[in-house]
């Protein structure tokens, strides 16, 4: 257990630290390209990623997530999955180049069909390493994943940039995506220990099938569902309005990616092997769920209180329209990283159908909430998202602490609590501000940090304390 335990940590902190390098690096490359490219541009790629995405849920149909959670798997589970995973990316190449004029023809935009028979490339390209990290997410190697990422994030930012700046527009941003899946497949193929033996099976894909069929049917409706207002939007507004949503999306979406992706990562395969050991699994998800509840909070209010400053600084005035799309995503943001650990309770326990019943009745909201985007317009469609994040998490809840044995409120504390400490904090800040003159836009952080911080140092709230827990060591140690 302690040999387990010590993995996932060095799991976590390589996948934790590998993402901030990762995705530093990207927000650098991003910051450039927001300001060499319109966004126009912007929202042309992004409605091409609506399909991309989507599609891109089809290339192992659950496999990935099957091979990680099944105990005893074999070079040819491993090797199966490869081939059939490249002839569905292949497969979708084929659909999706031949479906560009389509493409084109719904969004009633001519630019989009080149883009689109391009970007087509996607799908074969990643089909050549999905299982090499899928192998490496199972054995905790995180470190491989890390490095590979980092590598081509560089590279494929760098030659996006020399586009952009030679005035390449969308193109730019194509070339970014290609480069960086054919670097990636570069190096894990060049670092991992694994490769593809002349071996297929259909009775070990059948194997997988049974609980990777119900991941793929969850993974569809988080595809669609996380998508469709990309679809909408692109649909029935101009391409920088477009853009403009993206560009708050994405800014809102780096919290789940610096709190919940890594630990998301390390932890379904760290659950799967706990799966029997139903104490030991209460406390870990007891844990990390006042840890995810004390990061999240506190980072959703430094985005929301710094958001016109930050976007700004570091896109530029002309994304100024992102700055209040942006403030009412936030109110939203909570909920990802939440049901993302929620969610992988469902995972770890292999509880594959609970999980599709579960996603069902969540996308149900999600679609009433579509039609108000349809109905209404962008804002009334964001505020909706607010509604839906709380449903989300209230059955997300619901479901976990009937499959593990733990009272709601065990899981709902910590998120009132959160959310209470950080709108005081908000208001005291924005108040304390009010009063002053001038305020550089890093004292305001500083102001909210030290009155979130003591405020749960008062209340002695769970997440404070089990956050301590696991800092307080490393401190120490260094």
């Amino acid at each position: 257990m302690d040999d387990l335990k010590e993995k996932g940590i060095k799991a976590f902190a390589w996948d934790f630290f590998g993402k901030i390098m990762t995705h530093g690096m990207g927000i650098i490359v991003t910051i450039v390209l927001a300001r060499l490219l319109e966004p126009s541009e912007f929202g042309l790629i992004a409605m091409i990623m609506v399909i991309i995405g989507i599609a891109n849920i089809f290339t192992d149909v659950g496999l990935s997530s099957a091979l990680i959670q099944r105990k005893k798997v074999l070079p040819i589970h491993y090797s199966s999955v490869f081939y059939f995973n490249l002839i569905i990316g292949l497969i979708l190449t084929l659909i999706t180049y031949f479906s560009a004029s389509w493409i084109a023809e719904f969004y009633q935009n001519n630019v989009l069909l080149p883009l689109t028979e391009v970007m087509s490339l996607s799908f074969v390209i990643n089909a050549f390493s999905s299982v090499q990290t899928t192998k490496l997410r199972k054995e905790l190697n995180h470190s491989v994943l890390t490095k590979a990422s980092f590598i081509a994030s560089l590279l494929s930012g760098v030659a996006g940039v020399i586009l952009a700046f030679h005035g390449a527009g969308a193109w730019s941003l194509v070339s970014q995506t290609l480069t960086f899946g054919i670097i990636y497949n570069l190096v894990i193929w060049a670092v991992s220990q694994w490769s593809p033996a002349l071996l297929f099976s259909f009775k070990a894909l059948k194997q997988l099938w049974g609980f990777g069929f119900r991941m793929f049917l969850s993974g569809v409706l988080e595809a669609i569902f996380t998508r469709l207002d990309y679809l909408i939007i692109g649909k029935l507004f101009l391409p920088e309005t477009l853009g403009f949503f993206q560009r708050a999306k994405s800014l809102n979406l780096m919290v789940a990616q610096y709190t919940s992706g890594s630990l998301m990562a390390v932890l379904f395969p760290v659950l799967s092997q706990l799966k029997n050991n139903l104490l030991q699994f209460q406390k870990v998800i007891i844990k990390m769920m006042g840890i995810i509840c004390f990061v999240v909070f506190l980072l959703l209010g430094s985005l929301y209180l710094l958001s016109e400053e930050l976007i700004v600084f570091l896109f530029g005035v002309k994304w100024l329209p992102s700055v209040e799309l942006f403030q009412v995503l936030v109110f939203s943001g909570f909920a990802y990283p939440i049901s993302a650990l929620l969610v992988s309770v469902l995972h770890g326990r292999g509880k594959s159908k609970e999980n599709l019943h579960l996603q069902v009745r969540k996308k149900a909201f999600v679609f009433i909430n579509f039609g108000g985007l349809y109905a209404w317009g962008i804002d009334a469609y964001l505020y909706g998202l607010v509604v839906t994040a709380i449903v989300g998490v209230i059955l997300n809840i619901l479901y976990v602490s009937r499959e593990i044995k733990l009272p709601f409120i065990l899981f709902f504390e910590p998120i009132i609590d959160q959310s209470v400490i950080t709108v005081t904090a908000l208001v005291s800040t924005l108040y304390l501000v009010m009063l002053m003159e001038e305020w550089v836009f890093i004292m305001k952080f500083f102001l909210f940090l030290l009155i979130y911080i003591l405020m749960n140092w008062v209340f002695k709230t769970s997440s404070f304390k089990y956050f301590m827990e696991q800092l307080y060591p490393l401190l120490i140690k260094k």
